[in-house]
């Protein structure tokens, strides 16, 4: 069994003394690729905020590369790559495609100032990955939403992370791109370890490794499926899903006498 790369016991964690995780216990292994699935509001990205240290829980523990990242986020944050949802950038920043993805080889305790041939070489290259080697010279406010998107993505890949965090990566992207970055995801999961949040469950059946259903509290299946009880766990009501292509089924069969896999 592959060591685990993110450990969270007994998570709770709050806005404004309004719960939004509670009691979360997940574990997830080296090489897995986990869907983080639910309704809005949820917790989804709350959850990853607090796997990046970004925010901290009330009470429980996030454990990520073997770090507190309650405490120490500091300490591996060089080797995770992390895709937001939005990209908050004010209209008419002077910064190119080139320069957004060099802000990810920026990391803590690096004193020098400037990139180098190997920083612009990494970041030329990641901007190619995601087909958009020509516009690394354009000003990213020139650029389409979709086009954004995958400058981020470029930008979390350009350390060659352990752990990757997709928050919705291809939200804003066209549909024959999406279906070329699952791809990549895809490859990229041969090395890294990837957490992709999503309201996209045709991914489950092709590109996932496991699902874990996030709606205040956290539902881990080890397996490429979404199950009619995962389903009601999660939305608490009822859910009718319609899959196109192969295969068809996306609600899998479930034992009820074998209980859910957390």
């Amino acid at each position: 069994m592959n060591p685990p790369v993110i450990e969270i016991q007994n998570l709770n964690f709050a806005y404004n003394r309004q719960p939004v995780l509670s009691q979360v216990d997940l574990v997830i292994r080296e090489g897995d690729c986990v869907a983080l699935l639910g309704p809005n509001g949820g917790g989804k990205t709350t959850l990853l905020k607090l796997c990046l240290g970004l925010l901290k829980p009330d009470s429980g523990r996030v454990t990520v590369l073997g770090r507190d990242m309650g405490r120490e986020p500091g300490q591996v944050l060089g080797r995770i790559g992390y895709v937001p949802q939005d990209l908050s950038l004010n209209p008419g920043f002077p910064i190119t495609a080139l320069d957004l993805v060099l802000t990810g080889r920026l990391a803590p305790g690096r004193n020098r100032f400037g990139f180098s041939r190997r920083d612009r070489a990494a970041a030329q290259g990641a901007l190619e990955t995601v087909g958009l080697g020509d516009r690394s010279g354009w000003r990213v406010d020139r650029l389409s939403g979709g086009q954004r998107q995958r400058v981020m993505i470029a930008r979390a890949l350009v350390t060659e992370p352990e752990l990757l965090f997709l928050d919705e990566p291809t939200a804003s992207v066209d549909r024959e791109w999406q279906a070329r970055l699952y791809d990549l995801f895809l490859e990229l999961n041969q090395r890294s370890t990837l957490v992709i949040v999503s309201h996209d469950l045709s991914i489950v059946a092709s590109h996932i490794k496991s699902v874990a259903c996030v709606n205040q509290t956290v539902h881990h299946h080890p397996r490429p499926e979404i199950t009619a009880r995962m389903i009601q766990e999660t939305y608490q009501c009822p859910v009718e899903l319609i899959a196109h292509g192969l295969p068809h089924r996306v609600l899998a069969e479930h034992d009820e006498a074998g209980g859910r896999d957390d």
